[in-house]
């Protein structure tokens, strides 16, 4: 049943990218750089979302081309710094309120006990993916789909007070 979950949901979110008129890639790289890569390089965009460089920066370059990010000089002169624009700041914003709509849309047949329990749930399994992912790491690969947060709204997951469960598990 979990699994058909996950299938539903993601089926949807990919629908808010498409809605958005990107690619689920493309929509994580907004989201992503709103928290996790504010003035990011190519490089740390391509570990966030879990693609290679050179389709980084094929992705960039379409989004620098529809008006969503622009592209600086990074500061040892070889590196690309990247910055999303008003404009990529505010469909990176559409998309993960959209996103928090569809996964609410999902809970509202739930008791406020089963929304709790699911929570507790919830945390535990990303407390066993975060260790799955780090483990990943430690082999020297990139987990697929790059960051389990890239898609992430960090006050919701309580990250800026300690509380986002993927951090607690990286911190050790």
């Amino acid at each position: 049943m979990l699994g058909a979950v996950v299938l539903g949901l993601t089926d949807a979110l990919d629908d808010v990218a498409s809605h958005a008129g990107l690619d689920p890639t493309a929509a994580a790289a907004l989201v992503a750089m709103l928290d996790l890569a504010r003035a990011g390089s190519v490089q740390r965009l391509s570990q966030l979302i879990g693609i290679s460089h050179s389709g980084t920066v094929r992705l960039v370059n379409r989004l620098a081309a529809a008006g969503m990010l622009e592209r600086s000089a990074g500061p040892d002169g070889r590196t690309v710094t990247l910055r999303l624009t008003h404009r990529g700041q505010t469909t990176a914003r559409g998309i993960r309120a959209a996103r928090r709509a569809t996964i609410e849309a999902t809970l509202t047949e739930l008791t406020d006990r089963q929304r709790t329990q699911l929570g507790a749930i919830c945390e535990a399994m990303i407390d066993s993916l975060t260790k799955a992912r780090l483990a990943t790491r430690r082999a020297g690969d990139i987990p697929s789909g790059g960051a389990l947060c890239r898609m992430c709204d960090p006050v919701a997951c309580g990250r800026p007070d300690g509380r986002c469960p993927a951090a607690r598990t990286a911190a050790g």
